[in-house]
Order: C-alpha cells, then sequence, then structure tokens
C-alpha cells in the first residue's frame, strides 16, 4: 500500500497538465486489473488531483475506475461521481425468524413482485405514483432536474436494471455495542439509485464539463472537471445542487421501497442502514477542504455504519467505518466485476446458472446471465483485504433474489 503522497499542485485555475506530476494513490487487495491501476494513473495526473485510493472490488469505468476515490480541489468531476447518482443500498432487518423466507418462499417473492418494478424506463402511473417530500423539493435547480422531474415522480420505488436488485434473505449478527440485533432474523436487502434522471444529469454535465476541457487528451477526457467556486464556477454549483437533489431522490427511491415491503411483511423492523456511493462529498482531510469522489466506493469514516454486497449467492456485511486516512474514509461497494457483461454472456449458461442456484438455497425470479456471480470478486477476499477499513458487525444471505429480467440492458 503505498504512501498517500503528492506533488506541489499547480493554482486550482491552472488547467494545464504537468506530466511531470503524479499524485500518489493507496490501494487495497491484489485481484485488481491492470486497466483500472492506469484509470487511476491518469486521474491523479489531473491538476485538481490531491489524493487517491483504490478499493479491492475495483474495475474499470469510465475516466475513474469503479472502486475508485478522488480527492480534488474546488472541483467536481460529473464522471467521477458516476452515471447512477447516488447509487445506494439498505437493509431493513425484521422482528421475524431467519427462517421465514424459507417458510413460505411464494408468499416472499410476491411481495418483491408486488412492492417495486425492475427494468429500463420502468415507472409507475397516475394514481400509482409514490407520495414522499422529495418531490416537494427544489427541482428548478438544474434544467435537467426540472424537465425530467415527471420521470422521476413515475420512476420514485423502482429498482432498474443492471445490477439493481431486492432479495430476501437471512441476517445473523453476534454481540456489538452499535444496536445491531443479535441472532438470525429474515432481511430484506435493496441496490438501485437515481434511475432515469440521475443519468439524465451526468450525461449533461459530463458534456459540459469535456467541452470545457477540449484539450485535454483521450484518456482523460471523462475526467474533465467543473470548478466549484471563482469564475467560472456557475455550471459546477449547477452540477452540485443537481447532484444533492439525486441523494435526496434516491434515497427516498428505497425508503419508498422499503416502506411497501414492510408494510406487505405485517412484522416491526428491528434495524435499518443505508449508504451511498456514486457521490461527491465535501469533506476535511490532512486538514485541507477537499471534494472527495467515490465512484462505487461506501464511506467508512469512524463508527459509520454501511453495507457492503455479495454476489445473487454470496453474502452481504453489514460494517462499521474505522475511518482510515489513506483511504480517505472509504471501502468497498460491493464484491466487484471480475468479468465484463458480454464475457459473463459468453461463459455461463442458464442450466448450469439454475443447477448452482439450487445447490446454494438460493431462488431467483429474474436477472441477467451478465449477473451471475462467476463475473464477480469473491467477497470474503475482498473483505479480508479491507479488514483495516471496516469492521463487520452482522452478515446477509441471500435466499430470494429479483434483477431485472435477461436481456434487459445495463443502467448501471
Amino acid at each position: 500500500m503505498p504512501a498517500n503522497e503528492q506533488t506541489t499542485l499547480l493554482h486550482p485555475g491552472d488547467t494545464r497538465l504537468d506530466e511531470t506530476r503524479q499524485v500518489e494513490y493507496a490501494c487495497w487487495g491484489e485481484e485488481i486489473e491492470h486497466e483500472a491501476h492506469q484509470q487511476m494513473r491518469n486521474a491523479c495526473r489531473l491538476p485538481v488531483s490531491v489524493a487517491a485510493a483504490l478499493m479491492p472490488d475495483a474495475h474499470v469505468g469510465y475516466g475513474l475506475p469503479i472502486g475508485g476515490v478522488l480527492a480534488t480541489e474546488n472541483s467536481v468531476i460529473p464522471y467521477a461521481v458516476g452515471v447512477d447518482i447516488a447509487c445506494r443500498v439498505m437493509l431493513s432487518v425484521f422482528d421475524l425468524p431467519a427462517s421465514e423466507a424459507r417458510r413460505d418462499e411464494q408468499r416472499y417473492a410476491s411481495i418483491i413482485e408486488d412492492c417495486t418494478l425492475f427494468g429500463v424506463g420502468k415507472g409507475f402511473r397516475g394514481g400509482d405514483r409514490a407520495q414522499n417530500a422529495v418531490m416537494d423539493e427544489d427541482w428548478s435547480v438544474s434544467p435537467v432536474t426540472l424537465a425530467n422531474r415527471d420521470k422521476a415522480w413515475e420512476q420514485l420505488g423502482t429498482s432498474g436494471s443492471g445490477n439493481h436488485f431486492v432479495e430476501f434473505g437471512e441476517f445473523e449478527a453476534g454481540p456489538n455495542e452499535r444496536g445491531v440485533p443479535e441472532g438470525r432474523f429474515l432481511a430484506v436487502v435493496s441496490h438501485s439509485g437515481s434511475r432515469g434522471t440521475g443519468a439524465a444529469v451526468c450525461d449533461h454535465y459530463s458534456k459540459l464539463s469535456m467541452s470545457l476541457h477540449p484539450d485535454l487528451p483521450k484518456e482523460l477526457k471523462h475526467l474533465a472537471w467543473l470548478p466549484l467556486a471563482g469564475e467560472g464556477s456557475a455550471a459546477g454549483q449547477e452540477y452540485w445542487a443537481a447532484m444533492e437533489l439525486m441523494g435526496m431522490y434516491a434515497s427516498a427511491n428505497h425508503h419508498v421501497i422499503h416502506s411497501k415491503i414492510v408494510g406487505a411483511v405485517g412484522a416491526p423492523v428491528r434495524i435499518q442502514v443505508e449508504n451511498h456511493h456514486n457521490f461527491a462529498w465535501k469533506e476535511t482531510h490532512a486538514g485541507k477542504e477537499v471534494i472527495v469522489h467515490r465512484k462505487g466506493a461506501t464511506p467508512a469514516g469512524a463508527g459509520v455504519l454501511g453495507y457492503i454486497p455479495g454476489t445473487m449467492v454470496a453474502p452481504g456485511y453489514l460494517v462499521e467505518g474505522r475511518g482510515e486516512p489513506c483511504s480517505l474514509d472509504s471501502a468497498s461497494h460491493g464484491a466487484g466485476r471480475k468479468m465484463s457483461r458480454t464475457k459473463a454472456k459468453q461463459t455461463e449458461r442458464w442450466d448450469r446458472l439454475r443447477e448452482f442456484l439450487k445447490d446454494q438455497g438460493v431462488s431467483l425470479l429474474s436477472a441477467g446471465l451478465d449477473e451471475s456471480p462467476i463475473a464477480y470478486k469473491n467477497i470474503d477476499r475482498v473483505m479480508a483485504a479491507q479488514s483495516d477499513l471496516v469492521r463487520t458487525l452482522g452478515k446477509f444471505t441471500p435466499r430470494i433474489v429479483k434483477m431485472a429480467p435477461d436481456g434487459e440492458r445495463a443502467e448501471d
């Protein structure tokens, strides 16, 4: 793990690239492809970069790798936030025995099917639209959010496609001091983000940022930035406001889904935990305020609770952050892909996957072959690689899993 050192910075207003300058980045885990490391090195060449880290679930993305953490000075990078702004996970643990999911599998499968929608562009219309205070926020902070408000309302409470899911399973935890219930319980986990509106915000402001930096070399094009203060910062401030709104919207999206599921289950909830990735935060590190981008990385400040999912068969973990400075208070956001979607579809077969799921005691309602467990890293090795970043408090084992039907294009 290299030291998190940095060379002398250019003035924030100077957008020239200094090819001799390279911010060092800390790295956790060894199963990271060369291309992801190269993307991280590219990000560290930016004149606005001040610190960086790479999580053990890292793999290639656009601009910044998935699992990349980048701190910048007075600037935000739309593609370093990501397409699915504020994508997050949420865990609800019920006051019911863990055996419930297996005891009445058909009932809990129906609850998932009834309480959310999967697929590109899917939404609720008319009187079926969810009521939530997020729709009373100021959607005029950006022309993009204003134009997409109706679409956002329709998609509130939906789960999208790609690696997004809702799953019932078994949660277990031992003695702890954080109020996490001890024992084994029924639980539900969801993973989705800001849907079509978040994607529209990313598309608009990433293109705008690229237009402001036409001389960036090809490998840095998706790392174009917007200033947040001083001359020419209006677009950056507008994007920041839109990003914050998408954060509230993505959270509301999960709360709508979980509220419906909790009502259908009809049992008290012992604990709920949610956390997001694909976002930028104003934080203080090394005594200085910076903008920390976590693209596919989970906030893991000291004492911060979070949930790190595995795969449709592998466990996810409820964790507490340790606040490691070299990781910029971050951890992985999941197991991380080791195989592209195309390769996974070419490699996996439905008969083999169904047999494997049966052996693991998992009922799959729907998913794409590109989400097969073979496409992902081993979550336990990922967790072991970041034991100095998070402490495990509980484990969730999937039993009933719903993702977008096979053939849906990925939105993530």
